[in-house]
């Protein structure tokens, strides 16, 4: 493993996207069963159907590769490289028509994300990140935008709902602190973060495939994104994530999610 992905590996995570995306626009905004899963979240045929197509794909290319998708569980934990997929992040969107959900797509090396996709295909946006190379959106290099102050800061998360306990207490503690919070846009509000229209996203209750995509197009882009401990993400992290455009902005940000 060097310091750069390989070229083969981000050839393959953009054909995966287009895959993904070419199956996503033709069930978009026509009439779909959505099923409800035990944690009483959304699916449909359309989420199914794209983490299929993206498994069978790095399959062919890598069999000894793990994958961890949302939809179909975990295959091969063991292997050094994992295919971390969220065939549809924000199904909620997704089955109400809005175009703010999008295709999470990662690598990770021994349990850290070194490669994230997040691939809208509505508005066909595509944020790529990886280690050793700057993160582009539809090819063109993208920055965050600084912003030292939190009274500055625009805040972004996918629901209030997501925070429970303690963890709800602390959110609004940073929501009181920012100029502005809008909640709904899933992973599209990390390529906001990444192309300097957002200053801070905070989320909870995450699984990898929620998040491993997120890391190296924040990083890529000049921004800092750990958990709320400002620990590294990585497979095993506990679900709480803090996305800062502005490296300044993350420790004071945190400050705010602790006691």
């Amino acid at each position: 493993m060097t310091d750069r992905v390989s070229a083969a590996y981000l050839a393959l995570a953009g054909e995966l996207a287009e895959r993904a995306g070419a199956i996503i626009r033709r069930h978009f905004r026509q009439p779909i069963t959505v099923e409800q899963k035990p944690d009483r979240t959304p699916v449909t045929l359309a989420d199914r159907e794209v983490e299929k197509a993206m498994r069978e794909m790095i399959e062919a290319h890598y069999p000894a590769h793990g994958i961890w998708g949302e939809e179909f569980g975990r295959v091969r934990p063991e292997a050094e490289y994992t295919w971390v997929l969220d065939p549809i992040d924000g199904t909620k969107s997704f089955i109400s028509g809005v175009p703010l959900f999008g295709t999470l797509i990662s690598l990770a090396f021994k349990g850290k994300p070194v490669l994230g996709v997040i691939d809208q295909p509505i508005s066909r946006e595509r944020w790529v990140g990886a280690t050793g190379h700057e993160t582009k959106l539809n090819g063109k290099p993208v920055k965050t935008r600084p912003c030292a102050a939190l009274g500055e800061a625009t805040l972004f998360a996918s629901s209030p709902d997501m925070f429970e306990g303690a963890a709800a207490s602390w959110f609004e503690r940073l929501r009181a602190s920012v100029r502005l919070t809008r909640f709904g846009a899933d992973c599209y509000a990390y390529g906001l973060l990444a192309a300097g229209f957002v200053d801070l996203v905070v989320e909870a209750n995450m699984k990898p495939y929620d998040y491993c995509a997120l890391v190296p197009v924040v990083e890529g882009a000049g921004g800092v994104i750990t958990d709320w401990q400002g620990k590294a993400l990585s497979l095993h992290s506990d679900g709480r994530v803090a996305a800062s455009g502005d490296p300044r902005l993350a420790e004071a940000a945190r400050a705010k999610l602790t006691k």
